[in-house]
């Protein structure tokens, strides 16, 4: 099993992940190098096949991941700003589009169809799907943060969500009633129940781009 000598600096707002290889590869997102050593290669590939990589695509992902191998340093980041993570995966970890940085090539990426709850709350039709036993690099907008729950329940914004682990039981959920929804600004969230992980990341992209644009339509007027 792979495990990799590395360091993240810069957090949490420009998080920059150095891995430094030893004759070792690694998976990564298309575009997320930032600089790495002459003696790594690269090499641009369809992982899990042609279905694997349309359905990545409808998650929200690239079609091609690239595989580093090689000695020396490499560097990577997110295509935004924010928090970079390490998680030793030795499961199935479920995350939400753009959150996957890179992993060990022992893990599985594909895929995982999403109930009426996930596509109406947000996640998509689709999930990401890690699967096996390896290190798995996940990005954030904002900070990171991990919830562990024994036996326990959480309410979890739908904008803030990056992933959970399998396991946890979710639902979908309104804050309050028409009133609330409106004037507190909340709208659907998810409770999760069972025991498990959760990623969390404390900004939220799509209120982000939202407060951008009333900045932009003004400058437009």
């Amino acid at each position: 099993m792979t495990e990799y000598d590395f360091k993240i600096e810069y957090k949490p707002a420009y998080s920059l992940l150095k891995v430094f290889l030893k004759d070792q590869s690694i998976i990564a997102e298309t575009g997320s190098m930032v600089y790495m050593s002459k003696g790594i290669e690269i090499d641009t590939n369809i992982r899990g096949g042609l279905m694997g990589a349309l359905k990545r695509m409808v998650v929200g992902e690239n079609l091609f991941l690239n595989k580093f191998h090689g000695t020396g340093t490499l560097a990577l980041a997110p295509n935004y700003v924010g928090d970079i993570t390490h998680y030793r995966l030795d499961s199935t970890l479920y995350v939400q589009s753009g959150a996957y940085l890179a992993s060990s090539p022992e893990v599985e990426i594909g895929t995982k169809l999403g109930d009426l709850s996930m596509i109406f709350g947000g996640m998509g039709l689709f999930l990401m799907k890690l699967e096996g036993k390896g290190d798995v690099f996940l990005s954030s907008f904002g900070a990171l943060e991990t919830i562990e729950l024994e036996e326990d329940e959480i309410i979890v914004d739908n904008g803030n969500l990056v992933g959970f682990t399998e396991g946890l039981e979710y639902s979908l959920k309104k804050v309050g009633g028409l009133k609330a929804t409106i004037f507190s600004g909340e709208g659907k969230v998810y409770e999760f129940r069972g025991t498990g992980k959760i990623f969390i990341q404390t900004r939220n992209l799509l209120e982000f781009g939202q407060f951008l644009s009333k900045y932009i339509m003004g400058q437009n007027r």
